[in-house]
């Protein structure tokens, strides 16, 4: 393709992307300009299907700047997905299908949600990780597609990034393809103000290979994408750019990177590139009619179909319709002690038996946090997955492979740490992201490790979080209906389970209504008061209940599951389990200030736990049936 040509499809980029963002009065034109000659030149490499954007062999692409959120909808356009001009004109606008940063589910083409940075490359890993267990199960002549993530200096800065690469080359993705948009610009100034390493250096000592190019230089970015389709490591692509590239004036100015440029300095820029300076939102015939003849995806989607055999097919067609009706669940024998971690390890086993998709691993926790998959092997020839000390990128990790169209896969580390790992949760709720959280040691009961090793915010915390359901079971029965819930549940969950032994209680209760959030669990007649708990607290909250019928004080007993969905039901089933005539209790061995929504009084932690054994703990802070018992009857 001829280099004039070129050139003119990169600067209809660039000024689809400096238009929109000036009519917005709002955007970031830096990046999109920068990296306009690195996304034409990528169009002729990468193979996917605008017409069937979930086409299972299609090549990633990650944006993990998502400030350049111009670029991608001015791609999307010329690509030929369902991004209209108009909705390019309607960029950052309310109700708009091209918001400020790109939304999973949200916009046509968009791979997942990234927003903050970092999140984008570890999310690439995710993919690239998630096509490698594809392939132990389908074949390479099946899965062989490739990952391509742009990222900045802002993303490399970020610590998240390097955990995510450092899995990467680890475990030798060698389809990931990483795309450095050097400019060594952030939104303060030079990145020298903050920032000296040497990226190159970082990326080799962890198994990368490392290419540098000039990415303005057509014929260098072209060589460095086929070297990377053959390199046999994960590849970083060092290019090295001016930020607001084709800018009359501004080029290379930190004050492109995040307001419009004005629309003297457009008309301006637009005059030296051979443009009409008085013609808005314009993609040349010339320069569509190029981008129809590179995106053929499919072609190459109808030849890729045509050469999978009959196994291969149908492999594909129960990966992507799981049978969650198949699993055999355990059971629990009544008045055993079982604590939730133990009886989630069962239920992960089971699941795992019946799901050939569900798979997952912890942060170096799996012999606490109970997750290891029986005689399975070690991802990426098995199930189980070990992703080390690095929190925050397991669970962007996740997020990813659970939007790759095949698996079903959960992470696991200690309550506590979930602080660790909280944006990515977020960006799972915000995308629907249906990733199951498997978080252990869920209170004071950790005991001796202390304040530092015990949750007491974090339940809080998590159930403030929009779309985002939090699970804790009281016993190892309630704890299978959690999992039948949640299993059915389009958005993240998360599973909160004790380290220390819980009392397994009768199967005399409403376990249909644990998909409602909470059930009433023990229904005393002339009841004068409620008492709502949740996991260890509960068998507590019925020992209370016996002693203050002793002393003729009818109580209920609420079990809450998950708050998260209790909050979603209407007020004529809250009536069925809170009698609206009863003074409402609620314990738990957490901040639970979330409880006032039903509770009239909340018995909780209001300060940090302590180092000692568990049972000496819950004396220590109250929770003992004797002292709240004592405590009901002074307020009542």
């Amino acid at each position: 393709m001829s280099q004039e040509l070129l050139n003119k499809q990169a600067n209809t980029i660039r000024f689809l992307s400096t238009d929109m963002i000036q009519k917005a009065k709002s955007g970031h034109p830096g990046a999109p300009m920068g990296l306009a000659d690195i996304a034409t030149v990528l169009s002729s490499h990468i193979n996917i299907n605008p017409s069937d954007e979930k086409w299972l062999n299609r090549d990633r692409l990650v944006f993990s700047g998502g400030h350049a959120s111009a670029l991608v909808y001015s791609l999307l356009h010329l690509w030929g997905f369902d991004v209209s001009l108009n909705d390019i004109k309607n960029f950052r606008q309310t109700n708009s299908k091209t918001p400020g940063h790109p939304e999973y589910g949200h916009t046509h083409g968009i791979e997942i949600t990234t927003g903050p940075l970092g999140q984008g490359i570890a999310n690439a890993v995710g993919f690239s990780m998630a096509s490698k267990y594809a392939q132990t199960l389908l074949g390479k002549d099946v899965i062989n597609h490739k990952v391509y993530c742009f990222c900045g200096d802002g993303d490399l800065q970020e610590g998240l990034s390097y955990e995510a690469s450092s899995t990467a080359g680890h475990l030798n993705l060698d389809n990931l393809v990483l795309i450095y948009d050097s400019n060594n610009i952030t939104i303060e100034g030079d990145t020298s103000l903050a920032w000296s390493e040497n990226v190159k250096k970082r990326f080799q000592a962890i198994n990368f290979e490392v290419l540098e190019i000039d990415g303005h230089n057509f014929k260098q970015i072209d060589q460095a994408f086929s070297k990377a389709k053959q390199s046999l490591k994960p590849v970083l692509i060092i290019a090295k750019t001016s930020i607001g590239k084709g800018a009359a004036s501004l080029e290379g100015s930190h004050t492109t990177h995040g307001a419009p440029l004005g629309d003297e300095e457009i008309k301006a820029s637009k005059i030296k590139a051979g443009f009409n300076p008085d013609e808005l939102f314009v993609v040349p015939y010339d320069v569509k009619a190029a981008f129809d003849k590179l995106v053929i995806g499919s072609d190459i989607q109808n030849t890729w179909n045509d050469s999978l055999d009959t196994k291969s097919k149908k492999m594909i067609e129960d990966l992507q319709n799981p049978d969650f009706s198949s699993i055999s669940y355990p059971t629990f024998e009544a008045n055993s002690s079982v604590a939730t971690r133990d009886s989630n390890h069962k239920i992960l086993n089971a699941i795992s038996q019946a799901i050939p998709g569900f798979l997952g691993g912890s942060a170096d926790l799996a012999p606490s946090n109970k997750t290891t998959l029986i005689n399975e092997k070690d991802f990426p020839n098995g199930k189980n997955i070990h992703f080390g000390i690095k929190e925050h990128a397991m669970a962007s990790i996740v997020n990813a492979m659970n939007l790759y169209g095949l698996f079903r896969v959960f992470s696991a580390t200690f309550f506590v740490f979930s602080d660790y790992l909280k944006p990515a949760a977020r960006i799972a709720a915000l995308a629907s992201i249906p990733q199951h959280f498997i978080w252990t040691h869920d209170s004071i009961g950790v005991g001796e490790d202390g304040p530092t090793h015990q949750p007491i915010e974090q339940l809080s915390q998590f159930r403030a979080l929009p779309n985002f359901y939090v699970f804790r079971p009281a016993d190892a029965s309630e704890n299978v209906q959690c999992w039948k819930t949640a299993l059915q549940l389009q958005a993240p969950s998360a599973f909160v389970c004790s380290r220390q032994g819980l009392k397994v209680l009768k199967d005399e209760r409403a376990f249909g209504n644990v998909s409602n959030g909470a059930y009433l669990l023990k229904k005393r007649q002339n009841s004068s008061i409620t008492i709502m708990a949740s996991g260890s607290e509960l068998t507590l909250a019925l020992e209370i209940g016996c002693l203050l019928e002793k002393e003729n004080i009818m109580a209920n007993i609420v079990s809450v599951p998950c708050f998260d969905l209790l909050l979603e039901q209407d007020k004529k089933y809250i009536d069925t389990i809170i009698n609206k005539d009863t003074k409402v209790f609620a314990i738990e061995a957490s901040r639970a200030l979330e409880y006032y929504k039903f509770a009239n009084v909340v018995y909780n932690m209001d300060t940090f736990g302590a180092s000692g054994k568990a049972s000496e703990l819950f004396e220590k802070f109250g929770f003992t049936s004797k002292i709240i018992f004592e405590k009901i009857k002074k307020d009542l």
